[in-house]
C-alpha cells in the first residue's frame, strides 16, 4: 500500500475527529451522566470509533510502510519492534508513549455494561491526548 494512500486516509480521519471534538469538548470531563442524552452518546460513540480508526490506520498501515520505505521492517514484525525501531530512527518521540495509546484504543475497544467508568476515563484521556 502506497503511504501516500494511507496518509490521506489518516487526514480524513482526523478532519472527522476534529469536527466532533468541539461538541465533546463541551462536555468535558465526562460523567456516567453524559450518557443520559441518546445525541451525546451517538456523538462519544463516534469519537470512539473514529479514534479507534486512526490509532489502526497508524499502528497497522502508516508506521509500517514508513519503515519498508527505509527498508527497516521486516514480515510480521511485532508492533513493539516496530515502535523501538521508529523511537530509534526517532520518527516518534516515545515507544512507551505509543504503547499507552495502544492500550487506551483497546480499552476503547472492549465496552462492557460494567466497566463504563473505564470507558468514561477512556474517552476524556483520548480527547486529552488529540489536544496535545
Amino acid at each position: 500500500m502506497k503511504i501516500e494512500y494511507v496518509q490521506e486516509e489518516i487526514e480524513q480521519h482526523i478532519k472527522r475527529i476534529e469536527a466532533i471534538l468541539p461538541e465533546i469538548e463541551e462536555w468535558l470531563p465526562l460523567k456516567s451522566s453524559s450518557f443520559e442524552s441518546t445525541e451525546v452518546e451517538k456523538t462519544i460513540d463516534s469519537f470512539i470509533f473514529k479514534f479507534i480508526k486512526l490509532q489502526d490506520k497508524i499502528g497497522e498501515k502508516l508506521f509500517p510502510a514508513a519503515l519498508q520505505i527505509l527498508q527497516e521492517y521486516k514480515p510480521n514484525m511485532p508492533f513493539i519492534d516496530t515502535l523501538n525501531v521508529l523511537e530509534r530512527l526517532e520518527l516518534i518521540n516515545s515507544a512507551d508513549e505509543w504503547i499507552d495509546f495502544r492500550k487506551l484504543r483497546n480499552t476503547l475497544t472492549h465496552e462492557y455494561p460494567d466497566n463504563q467508568d473505564e470507558i468514561i476515563d477512556a474517552v476524556n484521556l483520548a480527547v486529552e491526548v488529540l489536544q496535545r
